[in-house]
């Protein structure tokens, strides 16, 4: 009798805890869906309706902030109705198991999408900075268009095959979503898929490393190799030329022809003529480069510990992973949609500005500087 009352008055305290649990996780959902749909489509507007963003490197800014408003628009309501449509707290799939294959699909392809895309974005990075002519005439529109198919068409591939049963789409109660069932090595079939997802990750950084030893290696000052100037009756030209070949030769000093045009004088060229990446090209190239290298960086820790976890319940036979840990580890990954705005405002000073440019009423005043003359 005393164990049957015991359990009598813990069965509401643990239906009480279920309930607070829920709840939470529903007030984290709607939090983390309002900032990724606020935050992409702000940042999607602001680099469809400026036309000097239309450049390379924002064209797949946009597609990553398209693919993430979807994916909160779509996938996660599903979420939000699975946790409040257990009824007591627990979570449940109220909808049918094609709906669960078509969320779980949608899911799996956003998140395969963002991974091969900033594969993508950090080739042509590097290329920007160590190959900066090449990269300004082939990066146009048709060239990203095309680097934005080819990623989509990857993430399909991958998240394809577990729709028609190749691996295992369903919905996974402990994550309170539809994906990956993931199992034992032995008894499982995503274990390509998430080698894939981390070789890729990986890969994305090396390329980001081999661009850093470049820039550092190019920063290193040479010493300075003084080379003679050739004279002809004390009309100096060539390398080491300077000044005074002109002076001399008006002072009489020289018979011979005019001094020639001092070499490293950089003539006028024709505007579709690209030269070499200057200082201002070099610093825009780096703050872009440090903005998309954050978003990598972000995706990475937000979806290592569910990939973490997903490795444990692969490899781990009978070692279950913590429910505390697993929850956090989903939620994070939730996260990731909403981080690429925000990440993107705090590191690129040229979208701050184009952002404040859209709300003149927020600028500040300047006063007026009254005309002076200088007696």
């Amino acid at each position: 009798m005393a164990n049957a009352s015991e359990f009598g008055q813990s069965s509401p305290s643990l239906q009480n805890y279920a309930s607070a649990a829920s709840a939470v996780k529903l007030a984290a959902m709607a939090l983390i869906m309002g900032i990724s749909l606020l935050g992409n489509a702000s940042l999607s507007l602001l680099l469809l309706k400026d036309s000097s963003l239309h450049k390379a490197p924002y064209y797949f800014l946009l597609d990553l902030c398209l693919a993430d408003v979807v994916r909160s628009a779509v996938c996660f309501p599903f979420v939000m109705a699975s946790i409040g449509g257990g009824g007591g707290g627990a979570s449940a799939w109220p909808y049918s198991a094609l709906g669960c294959k078509i969320v779980a699909f949608m899911s799996v392809l956003f998140c395969f999408h963002v991974a091969f895309l900033l594969f993508c974005v950090s080739v042509t990075r590097y290329m920007a900075i160590a190959h900066h002519r090449f990269y300004s005439k082939r990066m146009n529109l048709c060239t990203c268009a095309a680097v934005i198919c080819m990623a989509w068409t990857l993430s399909a591939a991958m998240a394809l095959p577990p729709v028609f049963d190749v691996g295992t789409y369903k919905f996974i109660r402990e994550e309170e979503q539809c994906t990956f069932e993931h199992r034992h090595v032995k008894a499982n079939d995503t274990l390509g898929f998430m080698l894939m997802l981390a070789v890729i990750v990986a890969t994305t950084h090396v390329v980001y490393a081999k661009m850093l030893c470049f820039v550092y290696d190019h920063r290193k000052m040479k010493p300075a190799q003084l080379v003679p100037a050739i004279s002809q009756n004390w009309t100096f030209h060539g390398p080491g030329a300077t000044g005074q070949a002109a002076a001399n030769w008006i002072a009489g000093f020289g018979r011979g022809p005019t001094p020639p045009t001092l070499v490293g004088i950089r003539q006028a060229s024709h505007p579709g003529n690209r030269r070499l990446l200057v200082l201002d090209e070099f610093k825009t190239e780096k703050r872009i480069g440090k903005m998309y290298y954050m978003i990598t960086l972000a995706f990475l820790v937000l979806w290592a510990p569910y990939i973490s976890a997903c490795y444990l319940r692969i490899f781990g036979r009978g070692a279950p992973v913590p429910q505390l840990y697993l929850t956090a580890a989903v939620w994070m990954s939730f996260a990731q949609a909403g981080a690429n705005p925000i990440i993107s405002f705090l590191f690129n000073k040229e979208l701050r500005v184009r952002l404040r440019a859209c709300f003149p009423c927020c600028l500040g005043t300047q006063t007026p500087m009254e005309p002076y003359c200088v007696i």
